[in-house]
């Protein structure tokens, strides 16, 4: 499990959602949603943040969806505070495992964690590779 990728949709979201104002977010933080969730994971690594992590995630607020580089940035300043403490890696982790997955339905897909192929249902679906 890596868990630096497995937080990096959580924090996006919560990073899209409020910005470089997410370490001083407290208002609904119990809720069990994506926002939510990456909230917490940002607080607990970043505590209330140095100026380095205020730097990373403005960068991210600021970027634009498919701009890999601020993501990247941020999860090299996550796996650097893990490596800083290794408690945290698994108190984090821990935070991830109650993630619910539930698949209803004919034909659903359900995905734990991240995934960056194509996921297809139906019938006499043809997938053809870019060119």
């Amino acid at each position: 499990m890596d868990t630096a990728d497995d937080v990096m949709p959580f924090v996006t979201a919560a990073i899209d959602a409020y910005g470089t104002g997410v370490l001083a977010k407290t208002s609904e933080l119990a809720a069990d949603t994506e926002v939510a969730r990456g909230s917490r994971i940002l607080q607990r690594v970043f505590g209330r943040g140095d100026a380095q992590a205020h730097r990373v995630i403005g960068r991210v607020a600021g970027a634009k969806p498919d701009d890999e580089s601020g993501r990247a940035a941020l999860r090299r300043a996550i796996l650097a505070e893990f490596q800083a403490d290794p408690l945290l890696r698994r108190e984090v982790a821990a935070m991830l495992s109650r993630v619910p997955v539930t698949a209803s339905g004919e034909r659903s897909v359900a995905v734990g964690g991240h995934n960056s192929g194509l996921i297809v249902t139906g019938d006499a679906n043809r997938i053809e590779s870019a060119r």
